[in-house]
């Protein structure tokens, strides 16, 4: 069996990489940029015709989509001591299930614009009002996230799942933002939790080392 994943760590195949991380899979990492057209040729067209990363081969069997990715491998693999970020009930697929989507359609657009007029555009390029407009934007669904990590170590059950990394995957690109963050400090303390995890810091290592 030949697991493989297509993207570079510093993009959004950080979360399937995430994954595999956290369950110690044995997998090979083809680490494509998102720029310069490597996602753009005949050969990679053909695992993807959408011509975008991250993409997961799984023996043949083709996942696009990040969150896709994600969950896909969650649950389809368990870690090699059995240990497993999947749903163990219906109640938790539908926490998994809801929360996943939620933060693609509520935070992701805005979360991704903070980053990147705050962070990873060059100065001169960046538009403040952008970014203070994004976290705007973020404040309303951070309350409904803080308030349902009221009492609570996670997102779904009382463990650790997949739930919680394309949740925090996503939240990580506004953790610089310090008075959004205060505003929610039971999210802060959630995402503090979830990024200290060794296997998200492989990752970070993996995209910096990019």
């Amino acid at each position: 069996m030949t697991l493989r994943i297509y993207g570079t760590a510093a993009s959004r195949a950080a979360r399937p990489l995430w994954v595999a991380q956290e369950l110690g899979l044995a997998y090979e990492h083809i680490a494509l940029p998102y720029v310069g057209g490597a996602t753009r040729t005949p050969e990679f067209l053909k695992v993807n015709p959408n011509g975008r990363i991250p993409v997961v081969d799984d023996d043949g069997v083709l996942v696009w989509e990040s969150m896709a990715c994600t969950v896909y491998l969650a649950e389809r693999f368990l870690s090699p001591n059995g240990l497993s970020l999947a749903a163990r009930s219906h109640a938790e697929r539908a926490e998994i299930l809801r929360w996943t989507f939620w933060v693609v359609t509520e935070c992701e657009k805005d979360a991704l614009i903070f980053l990147m007029h705050a962070m990873l555009m060059p100065p001169e390029r960046r538009k403040p009002q952008l970014a203070e407009e994004s976290l705007r934007h973020l404040a309303s669904p951070l309350r409904i996230l803080d308030q349902h990590l009221q009492g609570r170590p996670w997102l779904a059950g009382d463990r650790f799942t997949v739930a919680d990394i394309c949740v925090a995957s996503v939240i990580a690109w506004v953790e610089g933002a310090s008075e959004l963050m205060a505003q929610c400090p039971q999210v802060r303390d959630w995402l503090q939790g979830c990024l200290a995890r060794p296997a998200f810091q492989q990752v970070r290592y993996m995209a910096q080392s990019a």
